[in-house]
């Protein structure tokens, strides 16, 4: 491993910010003269530490935490490299401690909720497949390599290589396992020391298989061993596993961590709706064809603390769930396991959520944004992302593949509108309880206009973007030009919801390509009044989103 690489990366990463919410830190030393812009550009997190009831864990289980961090950190190391290269190279050009911070909250001099345009002066637009292609790589250059090389086609698209050129320029694939060999040999030594203080046997099994993937570059086995996991309290994703920094295509895969702990109790109040989920996908509203697989019935659904990101999961705007695993085969024969990160879920509505709502939302439906809702529709996206079909219906291949970049956007969005058709489903059976329709329907709006906020460089923010024009196109609210907000008209509500589910269901199962292409041209664009109104979001001073103040220091502080 760099050893270099990897100190300054852990060390950035785990500093307070020098701007919070628009409140500065001392510096230590003779730091030079802050940026101002830099500082204005921190002010857009707020920062949040990540703790939680280490009581409800064992000696051993207590144990085991120094290790899997110490594994998750490699994975800032090897993101950094996917994504920029090395970080000492760019951090060592930079004596202002904001612009280091910015640097390392997005993994490189790219802003991630800012379309990826360049903060730092002297850089040029982020190519496309970021590190993991040589910089200039073209479509077209890609595409002739895969039909001169049938054979090679599969290695080229790959989720787990790097694409090269050889000193004859021609494009060559290295795996992940042999181009990180050493860090990733550090991870799996600590996931395998960290499995022999494992007491629940299912925990300890997949550590074991996840560091034999991590160097043979095989996550199945893996994958189907986390799914096997039923009475762990520590969790663990870690490796290669959204395709979000690849923009050129979506193949690659970026390495990432969270370490969890399982909220007991929440997740078996949470255990009923997984069960629900075949008759759900059932009565989706689009024809029998896009809806002809069945999703496994092995799907959880479980709450969690997070208490360490890293990596992809830690590079601008954070995540609140998970819905893991994305291999279409393990999610066909196990499902998949939908984890509510409830810590971080919670930091997000109470700092971002309500005071959006509180500026954007008409007066009298303010009441309307509630947690309950918010964790309900966070919740069902993740469990909808299981709906509609993996596999285009003509024989392409899989969605993910005949959709290329915009595989990403359309799933998200894909898995908004069918969590809040979940929702109107379960309310209307009496299965879900505690929260009126209504409330789902104004938070869900209001939640619009906080993920917009995490640019067009984001899934979420484009597929976000999308839902608004569209809704609005739709009905689904009215502004107020002489309040600057907006009121929810619930029935054209539901009527979009239903229209937007089918028009992405068709799309993703057609392999429609060009069809997702002009559609998110069409209806992801940025207004002029919408821009208006996320600007006044930031003239008040509301955070775009959150970064993590973590690790041992921290827990043991918050015990």
């Amino acid at each position: 491993m760099n050893r270099t690489a990897f100190a300054i990366t852990a060390t950035l990463l785990c500093l307070p910010l020098v701007a919070c919410g628009g409140q500065a830190s001392e510096t230590s030393g003779e730091a030079t003269q802050p940026d101002s812009n830099m500082e204005r550009l921190l002010g857009q997190y707020t920062s949040v530490p990540l703790t939680t009831d280490l009581s409800v864990l064992t000696d051993q289980e207590r144990q085991m935490l120094p290790l899997l961090i110490e594994a998750a950190d490699v994975m800032n190391v090897l993101f950094w490299h996917q994504s920029y290269g090395e970080s000492a190279e760019l951090m060592s050009t930079l004596e202002d401690p904001a612009a280091q911070q910015y640097a390392a909250i997005n993994f490189g001099p790219w802003d991630r909720i800012a379309d990826n345009d360049p903060f730092l002066d002297g850089y040029g637009p982020k190519p496309a497949g970021a590190n993991l292609y040589p910089a200039d790589i073209t479509k077209e250059e890609f595409e002739a390599a895969t039909e001169a090389a049938p054979e090679s086609a599969d290695d080229l698209r790959g989720l787990y290589t790097l694409v090269r050129r050889d000193d004859d320029g021609n494009l060559t694939t290295t795996p992940y396992s042999e181009a990180y060999a050493e860090e990733l040999q550090t991870v799996a030594a600590n996931l395998r020391a960290a499995a022999e203080l494992a007491e629940d046997q299912g925990l300890r099994r997949y550590l074991e298989l996840r560091a034999d993937a991590l160097l043979s570059n095989d996550y199945q086995a893996s994958d189907m061993a986390w799914m096997d996991m039923k009475t762990n309290t520590i969790d663990l994703v870690i490796g290669p596993i959204e395709t979000y920094e690849d923009q050129l295509y979506g193949y690659k895969a970026g390495f990432e961590a969270f370490l969890l702990i399982k909220d007991q109790d929440w997740s078996q109040r949470l255990a009923k709706y997984a069960a629900l989920l075949p008759a759900l996908q059932r009565g989706l509203p689009v024809a029998d064809e896009y809806k002809s697989e069945e999703p496994g019935t092995d799907s959880e659904l479980n709450a969690y603390d997070v208490i360490y990101v890293a990596g992809d999961a830690d590079a601008g705007s954070k995540t609140i769930a998970i819905n893991l695993p994305n291999d279409p085969q393990v999610q066909l024969e196990k499902g998949a396991r939908r984890l509510q990160l409830k810590n971080a879920m919670r930091a997000k509505f109470d700092g971002i959520l309500v005071p959006i709502g509180n500026l954007l939302i008409a007066e009298d439906q303010r009441q309307l944004v509630s947690f309950d809702a918010f964790f309900a529709n966070t919740m069902f996206h993740e469990v909808a992302h299981g709906l509609g079909i993996k596999n285009t219906i003509d024989g392409q291949g899989t969605v993910r593949q005949a959709m290329q970049e915009q595989a990403s956007a359309l799933e998200e969005g894909k898995a908004d509108v069918l969590g809040l058709y979940m929702v109107t489903e379960l309310l209307e059976q009496g299965e879900l309880e505690g929260t009126e329709l209504e409330q789902h329907l104004v938070t869900f709006t209001a939640s619009i206009f906080r993920s917009i906020r995490f640019g067009a460089a984001s899934a979420h923010g484009v597929a976000n973007l999308v839902r608004f024009n569209f809704f609005q196109e739709a009905g689904a609210f009215e502004r107020d030009e002489a309040t600057g907000t907006y009121r929810v008209d619930f029935q054209a509500t539901l009527e979009a919801i239903a229209a937007l589910s089918e028009r992405i269901l068709v799309m993703q199962g057609d392999g429609d390509y060009a069809g997702a292409v002009d559609f998110v041209d069409q209806y992801g664009r940025l207004g002029p009044v919408l821009q208006q109104d996320l600007d006044r979001l930031s003239s008040a001073g509301i955070p775009v989103d959150i970064v993590f103040e973590q690790g041992m220091d921290v827990l043991e502080g918050g015990r």
